[in-house]
């Protein structure tokens, strides 16, 4: 047996010319971490909540998002598959809506904000809330998604998800004043849209309905209008499902089809408690 062991170690050499082979393919795409940390740096700059890092000036502040905004192009740069984009014009497009971006993160601050009995101060969202740090990266993601910047998106939404448990495709379309509750297992798949004053609670999955590959380039994802609310474990899915405007989404359901605007929608477990009497 000990000698079958040994044996079984040698590997043939055509195993290491495979895997050989397939490191001088590999697209020299920055590493996660480096693409991350850019994000970050973008993300602190926005909100000193989450940095340590002081500015004097308006002016150094002009200077450091001018600095992202070459790091950014220089990312683009060494991504192979971005090796057609003007990436210098990309960057300066991206950091022209960060006002826009800004004020649109706001809105989910005060919607966690205002939604929360539990949450103190805004400060205590901004440094906090996983649900925010999600929707931080998901909001830069998606900006370069609209913008056609390849892989990084994904990348960013997906560095989110390894730190928060919740899960955002970039190209998810999102309204404003987007409150997460807990967040932890929430799904929200490619093709969904969601509306305005949306709030989910930990465990809500927008998904498909199945996940063939010829489904892709698809509506696979369900609507959810504006003014809905989504409880916990909820499982909502396929493109044409659209969950109307202000309905109430209750915990476990499993819903496959639309839902009129107003409605509530709940799921009744039969529970037994037994009482056992000394």
């Amino acid at each position: 047996m000990q000698k079958d062991l040994r044996n079984c170690c040698f590997m043939n050499p055509d195993f290491y010319h495979h895997i050989f082979k397939k490191q001088q393919l590999v697209e020299a795409v920055p590493s996660n971490t480096e693409i991350a940390g850019w994000a970050q740096r973008v993300i602190h700059l926005l909100f000193p909540e989450q940095a340590k890092q002081v500015f004097d000036s308006a002016q150094q502040i002009e200077a450091e998002f001018l600095a992202l905004e070459k790091e950014l192009s220089n990312i683009m740069d060494a991504t192979q598959a971005c090796s057609n984009c003007n990436n210098d014009k990309v960057a300066k497009a991206f950091f022209n809506q960060m006002p826009q971006l800004y004020a649109l993160l706001n809105t989910d601050i005060q919607a966690i904000f205002n939604g929360d009995p539990a949450a103190v101060t805004e400060f205590e969202v901004i440094r906090t809330y996983p649900g925010f740090y999600a929707i931080l990266f998901y909001r830069l993601a998606h900006a370069l998604h609209l913008l056609n910047v390849p892989l990084i998106p994904r990348i960013l939404t997906e560095y989110a998800h390894s730190h928060t448990g919740i899960d955002i495709h970039p190209a998810a379309k999102i309204g404003e004043y987007f409150y997460i509750d807990h967040g932890t297992g929430i799904v929200i798949g490619e093709t969904a849209e969601i509306g305005k004053n949306v709030k989910l609670y930990q465990g809500v999955t927008l998904g498909a309905l199945s996940v063939d590959k010829n489904m892709a380039n698809t509506k696979r994802h369900p609507t959810v209008e504006d003014g809905v609310v989504i409880y916990s474990g909820a499982t909502i899915l396929g493109g044409k499902t659209v969950i109307g405007h202000n309905s109430v989404i209750g915990g476990n359901v499993w819903l496959t089809k639309s839902v009129p605007s107003g409605s509530t929608v709940y799921h009744t477990p039969e529970i037994t408690v037994l009482v056992n009497n000394e």
